[in-house]
């Protein structure tokens, strides 16, 4: 663009040049018609050309001058001319040339036509490398990253062996095909990753095509689809195309469920755009005309709204799962971030590994990030395993609103919320250990109970299940217990909310209520948009096992909140002793909820010392926080911000 608009300047600089030689000439003085013939009648002018009403002349001191004849003419000016010896000499006036006159009154649509013709080169794409015009509708989006543009390598993916060694081979496919094709194997066309958000589907890509020094295109599956019909399917010939004179090559497309979605989802029938562009994608990755050396890989989270002939072999031949790392896997991933973290020596990966069960890498690699901002904050050299806890607490629990100023007695509801929900969660059996309870407000909770899971869970039992159950409403039955029936609070409805539902999970999907057996009673109802035929209907229930639904959740949900009540009005005074416990240190972890479970004074939190051996009154003193814990993956969050 900036080549063609200096290409112009210069063409409009010639044409100005041109004008002022054309319109270039002498201009002598100009004076009044009345001085000119006092000068003739002085003898001041000794030479005169007149061409129509002008009059150009020299001076006896060879000046010249130019003047003009009045409209209403002057009939004894050549006498008095004669009559006083100037030299006369009369002319034509004087006219511009047919060209110039031309050139004049073409000028104007001359830059229009230039102006029209910019725009439509524009509009091609004939600007800025061919590509961004609004012509370009059906060119590729995708992104060309040369063989020595990718840096990543295997040893940058952590955390996902399984899935480094389903695509481990492609590697080998791609730096010696002739290995395989001796023994008449084909490299894969299409290897699709499937995971959820932030395990490491896109890295893996991009390693795969750092350790093959191939080219690698990359694009988005929303790239494809615009509002002209007829777009996406010409986006995909085109990268295709590309492709093909890159081959042996990657084209990697992120989030396919954009674009291959279920046909004959839609009511606009098999002519609208989604449709038409995943018919073309399908014909290239697998039609008539072979596509040998290109491999497509495709990443998502929504593998059941894809399309059956997306997923066939010979499209995709492989499936990779891409899951959540076990604590193996979040330990080396973990080791991989603190590289890039100037480190203590206190910071232990495998310990952060076991209190973070659940996490993705994404979820690692934020937590790395914000204990080194923490970090930062406090003006340190070295990211200390305090930083991590507080990254943890911050992560999990939500930020502090230290700002957020509570009275006395919603801080008195909130302890005793949160002391229902930690003795509880220490009583029934199976359940998680409780590690860390809190009254300070995070998020928009008033309080947080977090629990630690002692290994990673895969599934969980029945008596796992109702021992949840009763931990949730743990807190609202301490509010009924020390406030009366009429002082509960709002601040157990996300606990009530998650309560019921696994309660009806347990008779709808688990099959593990036994009035109405091991039966599926619902399933996912998804929308038309998202991949759904129009024809299919959700499975429905009749109104005698709808109303035997209800009744067993009923009973779930009573004999669990029963349980709780007999619990806590069992153990009241360990209810009142968490509760003072809170409300003089605001935090208490798990050594400190031990000592009251046995009846004894909870120890001093460890970030707070007696800084005085006389004083009897054994005056607390903040210091810095210096241990290993293990964090949580489960909470119970108090009272709602909006309590």
């Amino acid at each position: 663009m900036a080549k063609n608009l200096i290409l112009w300047m210069i063409i409009a600089g010639v044409l100005l040049m041109v004008f002022s030689n054309i319109n270039q000439e002498t201009n002598p003085d100009e004076i009044y018609y009345s001085e000119f013939i006092n000068e003739v009648r002085s003898r001041g002018v000794r030479y005169v050309e007149i061409a129509g009403v002008e009059i150009v002349g020299i001076r006896s001191d060879n000046s010249q001058f130019r003047t003009r004849i009045p409209l209403i003419g002057d009939d004894q000016l050549i006498d008095e001319l004669l009559e006083y010896g100037v030299d006369i000499k009369a002319d034509e006036p004087k006219k511009r040339s047919i060209w110039s006159d031309l050139l004049v009154a073409s000028f104007p649509i001359l830059i229009i036509i230039a102006l029209f013709f910019f725009f439509m080169r524009q509009m091609q794409g004939g600007g800025a490398g061919g590509k961004g015009g609004p012509m370009s509708f059906g060119k590729s989006k995708a992104k060309l990253l040369g063989e020595d543009q990718i840096k990543i390598t295997f040893a940058d993916v952590a955390g996902v062996d399984e899935a480094k060694a389903d695509v481990q081979e492609l590697v080998e496919f791609l730096r010696e095909p002739d290995k395989f094709q001796r023994l008449g194997g084909r490299i894969p066309r299409g290897i699709l990753m499937i995971g959820q958000p932030g395990t490491g589907k896109t890295l893996l890509a991009r390693a795969i095509a750092g350790e093959a020094k191939v080219p690698f295109f990359s694009i988005s599956g929303s790239d494809f689809v615009e509002m002209f019909v007829g777009v996406g399917a010409s986006r995909v010939r085109d990268m295709f195309e590309q492709a093909k004179k890159q081959a042996p090559c990657i084209i990697f497309i992120d989030e396919i469920d954009a674009v291959g979605r279920h046909r004959g989802a839609g009511l606009g029938g098999g002519d609208d755009e989604l449709e038409q562009t995943l018919n073309q994608l399908l014909v290239e990755m697998d039609g008539f005309e072979a596509n040998d050396g290109v491999i497509v890989m495709a990443a998502t989270n929504r593998p059941d709204v894809l399309d059956p002939a997306l997923l066939r072999p010979g499209r995709f031949d492989r499936q990779v799962v891409v899951s959540l790392p076990d604590i193996r896997g979040r330990e080396q991933i973990l080791k991989v971030h603190m590289r890039k973290v100037p480190i203590d020596d206190d910071v232990k990966a495998n310990v952060i590994a076991r209190g973070t069960p659940g996490f993705s890498g994404a979820d690692l690699a934020n937590l790395v990030n914000e204990s080194a901002l923490i970090a930062a904050r406090g003006s340190l050299r070295l990211v200390t395993m305090d930083e991590f806890e507080k990254a943890k607490d911050k992560i999990m629990m939500g930020a502090e609103r230290k700002s957020m100023v509570m009275s006395e007695k919603e801080k008195l509801n909130t302890a005793y919320h949160e002391a229902g929900h930690a003795i509880v969660g220490r009583l029934v059996p199976e359940h998680d250990p409780v590690y860390k309870v809190s009254i300070i407000p995070r998020g928009r909770a008033l309080g947080i109970t977090m629990f630690l899971p002692v290994e990673d869970r895969y599934s969980l039992s029945k008596q796992h299940i109702l021992s949840s159950i009763c931990s949730l409403y743990g807190g609202r039955v301490a509010e009924e217990i020390t406030l009366g029936k009429d002082g509960v609070t709002t601040g157990a409805s996300n606990d009530i909310q998650r309560a019921t539902e696994m309660a009806r999970n347990m008779v709808t999907k688990w099959g593990l209520s036994e009035e109405l057996g091991p039966v599926l009673y619902s399933e996912e109802e998804g929308e038309i948009f998202l991949g759904k035929s129009v024809a299919m209907q959700p499975k429905t229930v009749s109104v005698d096992t709808a109303t035997a639904i209800d009744k067993e959740v009923r009973r779930i949900i009573d004999a669990c909140y029963k349980r709780a009540k007999e619990l806590l009005e069992s153990n009241r005074e360990l209810l009142e002793a968490m509760k003072d416990a809170w409300m003089e240190y605001e935090t208490i972890d798990a050594d400190q909820i031990d000592d009251i479970m046995s009846g004894k004074k909870p120890r001093l939190p460890a970030d707070w010392s007696d800084n005085s051996n006389n004083d009897s009154g054994g005056s607390k003193v903040k210091k810095k926080k210096d241990k290993d814990e293990i964090d949580s993956s489960s909470k119970i969050g108090g009272p709602a911000s909006e309590h």
